[in-house]
């Protein structure tokens, strides 16, 4: 299929042909009709791409400030590692199209296949020939309404939601200041709401276009009569509400919004404006200044866009669904037209020759549409079979999932790596499982790892997608006799971990998690003082895990949290050094703020078949200035210090051993080697006892953090 590009390194745009999304759970894929190219958004990202490196930092200082945050707790390497992964990974433009519904995923809400919808979001909506959208970024579309229309639902969600934030009453006047697709639109659902509406553009053509289109009054900024003729049509009083959709960068569409309200007036910021507010102004005016976020309320929020959690309908009437619904009823009922809003239709194929023709300061643009042709859904694309083949060896693996993990640990250990072969690639991101496959010579890139299930020439796969879908992969690769390496956890509840371990005690195929501190040069260290010593250990772990925002994917119990998604490492670690089965498990977490999230800031206590313990100590409330992760053990009369996998050293009454290291080792290389050589049937890196142990541990203590009780363990 094709889709649109943006590369942020080059600032170059281009239409790839790359595999077409699978359907997943609580969501549809949307065979595209149309799409509407946002010349203001996406001009910004196109124009901020091809700056140079130190114009993109000023630009964006919230990168700049996590690019500090990970070279102190990380290292450059690292940070400048996250630097070039996020310049590598190229951006699918587009966030408002509209299409027929070709499969419908389970848990997909009123959807079906065959159904008209109009689709939103960055990332999903894309100019694509086909797209997988969350069900509540998609809107059936009326019977009356063209998919042409349709496909401007989104841009007509987001000038609605302006309107919304001025919390306008019948009767009032309204300016709206830039008058682009966004203004335009605004103009034409305010008058059919009965506003009076005047329109300030520094584009006169705009301003006259507004005025066609039936706005009362209208004029750019620098003319004479303009105040006069707001003064005139609000009998002096000024304007109750103005709307910014203008985009500058300064603060000159504000003071005018200033300048031009009445007393006690609303001015609302929903374009990209510099608002440095004029205090003396609004003080003697008592003005309202508000911003208006995208399409509604629900933008942003994980758990209603990606899990499909609706706000209640009583207490948020408004969501940005609900908007695009409206948008979709005002084109139903006649209230607004947007025929003479189409300003030039291009194919996709043509994509590259649609944006120069958006961006040309010569051309009055409005709505420019991208079509899409009829075709088959195409899942996988082929590469090159020959270039696939020279590389061939007795390993053969088949990547699935494209994320950060993957790209910026797994694939660099494996590019070292002359003994294996990449042929396949499988992500829901058809351009990263297409670049990714070229950089190996793999035959063929895909959406639907079932593709790879069915490869007789893969033999082992490797697995980084999202937690809550491992156990699926996991289960699924197993049965099918592959070798699977799976990024922790393998499971996520106790049922999946039933099922995954008993999948791998029937299966000819390997099941590898990926555990890899145990295999740091470090914890073979900590195995080979402790183990023998005939009494029990006493282990404290203490991880100084940062902040990650809580609406970041791994904070979501359904992904399984921080507490199962990461403090699954630990537990394993726990039993590699104990090497016994956990008896008993309590957890109890810190509240941040009031809040009752505490699934990052925890303490852990383990009991052991044989008397030792293990405590966890987890926290994301503490300073990046301490190292992320410290282990004490304490047993046979010596103590293990071991210091973020760098630094170590064993005290004891006449031994002290060294283990330091010049740089950070947890142990991927070591992993992935071990992995390798156990398929060639060279040791086993680690029983489905060691895997049932580190994760029976993690599930047990998400339970007693939930009920306030010890868990006791079979």
């Amino acid at each position: 299929m094709f889709k649109v590009f943006q590369s942020p390194k080059s600032g170059k745009l281009r239409v790839e042909d790359v595999p077409a999304p699978r359907a997943r759970r609580g969501g549809v894929v949307v065979h595209n009709k149309f799409s509407v190219i946002s010349a203001g958004t996406e001009k910004m990202i196109i124009e901020l791409s091809k700056k140079g490196v130190i114009q993109k930092a000023k630009e964006r200082p919230d990168y700049v400030q996590k690019f500090i945050t990970v070279i102190k707790t990380k290292g450059i390497f690292a940070a400048w590692n996250m630097v070039k992964q996020k310049l590598d990974t190229d951006i699918a433009l587009g966030y408002s199209s509209s299409g027929i519904v070709l499969e419908a995923g389970a848990d997909s809400g009123e959807f079906r296949a065959g159904d008209r919808v109009a689709c939103a979001g960055q990332n999903y909506a894309s100019h694509a020939d086909f797209v997988f959208v969350p069900k509540n970024l998609c809107v059936k579309a009326p019977a009356n309404v063209s998919l042409e229309d349709a496909s401007f639902t989104t841009l007509g969600a987001i000038a609605l939601q302006g309107i919304r934030r001025a919390e306008l009453s019948q009767g009032e006047t309204v300016a709206v200041i830039g008058l682009g697709l966004l203004g335009q639109l605004a103009v034409r659902m305010l008058k059919s709401y009965g506003h009076p509406v005047v329109g300030i553009d520094i584009n006169k053509k705009q301003v006259e276009f507004a005025l066609h289109g039936g706005m009362d009054e209208g004029f750019a900024p620098g003319d004479e009569n303009g105040n006069k003729r707001i003064m005139r049509m609000t009998g002096g009083r000024g304007i109750d509400a103005v709307l910014i959709y203008a985009s500058s960068k300064d603060d000159s569409p504000l003071r005018f919004a200033v300048d031009i309200s009445r007393e006690r007036g609303r001015i609302v910021q929903i374009g990209s404006v510099l608002a440095a507010i004029p205090w003396v102004e609004f003080y003697k005016k008592e003005l309202t200044f508000v911003s208006s976020r995208s399409y509604g309320p629900g933008r942003y929020d994980h758990e209603y866009e990606e899990e499909g959690h609706d706000y209640p309908f009583g207490f948020v009437r408004w969501t940005e669904k609900r908007n695009m619904e409206e948008f979709l009823r005002l084109i139903s009922g006649k209230s607004i037209s947007l025929d003479n809003l189409k300003t030039k239709t291009f194919p996709v194929e043509k994509g590259e020759e649609a944006y120069k023709f958006v961006f040309n300061p010569e051309n009055l643009v409005h709505g420019v549409i991208l079509s899409y042709a009829e075709k088959e859904k195409q899942d996988t694309f082929i590469l090159s079979e020959q270039a696939a083949k020279k590389r061939q060896t007795d390993i053969s693996i088949a990547l699935v999932g494209a994320g950060s993990f993957m790209k910026s640990v797994i694939i660099p250990e494996l590019i070292k790596r002359k003994d294996v072969s990449v042929r396949a690639v499988c992500d829901s991101d058809g351009m990263e499982s297409k670049k990714i496959a070229g950089k190996f010579g793999a035959e063929y890139a895909t959406s639907e790892y079932e593709k790879i299930l069915k490869d007789e020439n893969v033999n082992f796969i490797i697995c980084a997608t999202r937690h809550s879908s491992h156990a699926e992969v996991v289960i699924a690769a197993l049965r099918a006799g592959k070798h699977i390496y799976v990024e922790k956890p393998a499971a996520i509840t106790g049922e999946e971990l039933k099922k995954v371990l008993e999948a791998a005690s029937k299966s000819e195929g390997k099941l590898f998690v990926g555990f890899n501190r145990r295999f740091s040069p470090h914890a073979k260290i900590m195995k080979e003082e402790f183990s023998g010593i005939g009494t029990p250990l006493q282990i404290i772990y203490r991880v100084n895990a940062g902040c990650v925002p809580f609406d970041h994917w791994t904070q979501n119990e359904c992904e399984g949290g921080r507490m199962i998604g990461e403090g699954c490492h630990f537990t394993d670690l726990f039993r590699f050094i104990i090497g016994k089965k956990p008896l008993r498990v309590s957890a109890i977490g810190v509240p941040i703020d009031g809040s009752i999230r505490t699934n990052d800031n925890f303490s852990i206590s383990i009991e052991y078949a044989d008397g030792s313990t293990g405590t966890l100590f987890y926290s994301s409330i503490g300073n990046f200035k301490v190292p992320k992760e410290y282990i004490e053990i304490y047993g046979g009369g010596k103590i293990g210090k071991f210091d973020d996998f760098k630094n170590g050293e064993i005290i004891g009454e006449k031994t002290r051993k060294s283990a330091g290291l010049w740089k950070q080792n947890k142990g991927y290389a070591e992993e992935l080697d071990a992995f390798i050589r156990a398929i060639r049937g060279e040791g086993e890196p680690f029983s489905l006892d060691d895997i049932y142990s580190a994760h029976i541990a993690v599930i047990a203590a998400a339970e007693s953090l939930k009920t306030g009780k010890t868990v006791y363990l079979a």
